[in-house]
């Protein structure tokens, strides 16, 4: 996992030229930060759970930052497949000024959406503002689902908006064989269900809260980027490229023949 913020990426576009490219980013040298691409590994923490919608505050905190950036999200969740939808324009933090939210809007990336699809190992960033997604080896890149190992610790009990938890320590260990350590609060009203996820990656500290949950099963098509809209391999060139044309005029990236 990356805590390279997507935000930070963005924060970089200014109308009438093109992006810097940004430090590290999540995987195959994407900017995507690993906390919004829920690879096998990842799905682990949900457990029994293959089916269900809810509603994610993510917040960051970047080594000794004093305040935390916070972006609140919808995840779907279906089979080991996921779907964040994210409003850049809600995000909150001392990173963000206020006038970013309507230049997010101008530019047509303050909408995004973030599939993870383990059942084919690849992941796409979609840009609807854009007319386009990218499309991108999964973080942590390919690896066999049933290779993942989880280790569970329970540390304690503790009550989460208004849930009693039990608090574990899990080690998820991908088929690659890179650990990584979460504290997860498991609600003992929801069979288990994770309601919090803290994952700390060194001096960075990624929090997921999530609410709302509905085990209701998510339509499967919410998991396929929009067949039309331009397809592109690489996730800086669909900014470049789409923000380019937006901030020109433009409606965005034509669909693709």
């Amino acid at each position: 996992m990356r805590c390279v913020l997507l935000l930070v990426m963005c924060s970089q576009l200014a109308p009438a030229q093109a992006p810097a490219r940004p430090r590290g980013g999540g995987g195959s040298g994407s900017p995507v930060p690993g906390f919004l691409q829920f690879n096998g590994a990842l799905s682990k923490l949900f457990g029994e759970h293959k089916a269900f919608t809810a509603q994610m505050e993510i917040e960051v905190r970047q080594g000794s930052a004093d305040e935390n950036m916070t972006m609140p999200t919808k995840l779907s969740f279906l089979d080991g497949n996921s779907r964040i939808e994210l409003d850049l324009a809600r995000a909150k933090g001392p990173q963000i000024p206020p006038a970013m939210a309507e230049q997010f809007k101008a530019m047509g990336i303050a909408e995004m959406t973030m599939l993870s699809r383990s059942d084919k190992q690849t992941a796409f960033l979609i840009c609807p503002g854009l007319l386009s997604y990218a499309e991108m080896k999964p973080e942590g890149g390919a690896g066999d689902a049933d290779k993942v190992k989880v280790q569970t610790s329970e540390i304690g009990k503790e009550s989460m908006d208004g849930h009693a938890c039990v608090k574990n320590k899990v080690m998820v260990t991908d088929a690659a064989g890179k650990a990584t350590e979460s504290t997860v609060w498991n609600a003992t009203d929801m069979k288990g269900f994770p309601v919090r996820i803290e994952t700390a990656d060194g001096k960075d500290k990624v929090t997921m809260k999530l609410k709302d949950v509905k085990f209701t099963k998510p339509a499967s098509a919410l998991f396929d980027p929009p067949a039309a809209y331009t397809r592109y391999a690489d996730v800086q060139v669909m900014m470049q490229e789409g923000v380019m044309k937006k901030m020109l005029g433009g409606a965005g990236a034509k669909p693709a023949k």
